[in-house]
């Protein structure tokens, strides 16, 4: 399974279709995909697990998301102010 997914991580462009998120506005598929990188992280971590099946979140939010954004959530999250629930 592990190589099925590095081909599919290797062939990504950008953002897939999301049925969660059918709208123009991807604002919330940004935040979402956010929130999951960093919850994967966290739990994969915790396990002692590669957190290679992380990337794809990252890739995804990082092709969505403004980078502004993604700079002020991660100084939320390090000074402890972040809002989300990780």
């Amino acid at each position: 399974m592990s190589g099925k997914f590095e081909e599919k991580i290797k062939k990504y462009r950008t953002a897939p279709f999301d049925a969660r998120f059918p709208n123009t506005n991807q604002t919330r598929n940004c935040y979402q995909n956010y929130l999951d990188y960093h919850r994967c992280n966290k739990v994969l971590s915790a396990k002692k697990q590669k957190t290679t099946p992380c990337e794809w979140y990252r890739r995804v939010y990082k092709s969505l998301c403004p980078i502004a954004w993604v700079q002020k959530w991660d100084d939320q999250r390090q000074s402890g102010t972040f809002a989300g629930r990780i």
